[in-house]
């Protein structure tokens, strides 16, 4: 990137921000972001959601540093963090704002702050520490995701299957990934008899993610094959022992 972002005020906006205004904001109060790399410019371009926590500050005699992880969740499941350094250590003492793609550039240029040490002089220094955003729980895969979902749906058995209202999402999904949990009901080990739990997990439009777990068994009285859907791993681990034990 060749020029920087113009300047933008820090002070959160009043309305939710899209990712890409959020971007944008960061970018334009950045005295140093023209030094990102255009590929990490152009993959955000394309982000579904962002989230933003305080990571960890110092107040000390008037001064402040403060560093803020800023993470997008991008169309590929992928997440993508942003590190930024605000702080007032300049011989003016406004408050300056810098950007790093690497934590470690962030140690750094953190450490190059003129803080005064620990004294009788200044007051102690005050550090917090927020809980780090999550990255994506899985490897999705974009595959007619919503398709998947309205399938999975249909031909599960179980009366007390997800609704419209996570039909209504799904239509949403994007991308999904389907992994097997393991784990058996007890009195499951009977011959012919064969429980399998698999989780559905969906990435849809608005970046959040959502599970839902199949039950496929032959706990049936003719010991044909059946499949059951629930909204937590939970239901679906309860209702794997409901059909062991009325099989027992």
């Amino acid at each position: 990137m060749s020029v920087p972002y113009e300047t933008a005020a820090y002070e959160p906006p009043e309305s939710p921000e899209s990712p890409e205004e959020h971007l944008a904001r960061l970018l334009g109060r950045a005295l140093n972001s023209f030094e990102l790399p255009d590929d990490t410019i152009r993959r955000l371009d394309r982000a579904l959601a962002h989230d933003s926590s305080l990571h960890s500050a110092h107040h000390s005699a008037g001064l402040h540093r403060e560093t803020y992880r800023h993470t997008w969740l991008l169309t590929d499941g992928s997440a993508l963090t942003l590190w930024e350094l605000v702080h007032n250590t300049a011989p003016n003492r406004e408050t300056q704002h810098e950007v790093y793609e690497d934590e470690e550039e962030l140690r750094t240029a953190t450490a190059r702050l003129p803080l005064p040490v620990d004294s009788p002089d200044f007051e102690l220094p005050l550090l917090v520490r927020m809980s780090v955003i999550p990255e994506p729980l899985h490897a999705y895969v974009l595959d007619n995701s919503a398709d998947h979902g309205r399938r999975l749906l249909r031909r599960a058995e179980n009366a007390d299957q997800p609704g419209e209202d996570m039909a209504e999402l799904l239509r949403t999904a994007f991308a999904h990934q389907i992994t097997q949990a393991f784990g058996r009901p007890s009195g499951a080990g009977r011959k012919g008899l064969s429980f399998s739990l698999y989780e559905h997990a969906f990435l849809l439009r608005d970046g959040r993610e959502l599970s839902l777990w199949e039950v496929e068994h032959t706990a049936t009285p003719d010991g044909r094959h059946m499949c059951e859907v629930y909204a937590t791993e939970q239901d679906a681990r309860d209702a794997m022992e409901r059909r062991a034990a009325n099989l027992r």
